[in-house]
């Protein structure tokens, strides 16, 4: 698939490429962001460099993972990073960071909203999931903001630089946002 560009009241939400390896590496630098993700810490311009320029733009082109950086719309300041990466037929999982100086801004949930939005409607996604390791209370504060329904918490779900840790899921649901599923969706009646 093309990247695509999306647009909300206050971002941009492209794909990244070599011309935003810098603002990538200075953002990720952020020792919160290496804590609570599972990007390489530490995080070195190398890392940079393969995200920006291969990662990325190779995740777009096999249709496994759609990334979008979230850019001021009043410039090119890097407010923080979104992926939805395609983890079964119809369902996407997403996974987001934001640079310390636009944290409390609400940028990320707009992001997420966009970017949910786009996935149910150009991408046949049908079930978008969030997963956040246990004690991760911002990346928990996004989901449910954004309408994620928590689901429950998943022991040894995630693996962190090499430690399994427990993580919260949850999922978002076209319905959830008005939006019609590319698939009929049958709750169980428990």
């Amino acid at each position: 698939m093309d990247p695509v560009t999306l647009t909300s009241d206050r971002l941009l939400l492209r794909t990244v490429g070599p011309y935003d390896t810098d603002a990538v590496y200075r953002a990720v630098q952020d020792p919160d962001i290496q804590r609570w993700t599972t990007i390489p810490s530490p995080y070195l311009p190398e890392h940079a460099r393969s995200f920006t320029e291969q990662l990325a733009p190779d995740g777009w082109a096999d249709g496994s993972m759609f990334t979008f950086g979230a850019f001021l719309r009043d410039g090119e300041d890097l407010a923080g990073m979104l992926g939805l990466t395609m983890r079964a037929l119809g369902v996407a999982e997403i996974g987001f960071w934001t640079a310390k100086e636009h944290r409390g801004k609400g940028y990320t949930c707009e992001a997420v909203l966009a970017a949910a939005r786009w996935s149910f409607t150009a991408a046949c996604v049908d079930r978008v999931e969030w997963r956040a390791e246990v004690g991760n209370m911002a990346s928990r504060a996004v989901a449910e903001r954004t309408g994620f329904t928590i689901e429950g918490t998943l022991r040894s779900a995630i693996n962190n630089k090499g430690v399994r840790r427990d993580c919260w899921v949850g999922s978002l649901l076209p319905s959830d946002l008005g939006l019609p599923s590319t698939a009929p969706y049958v709750p169980s009646r428990s």
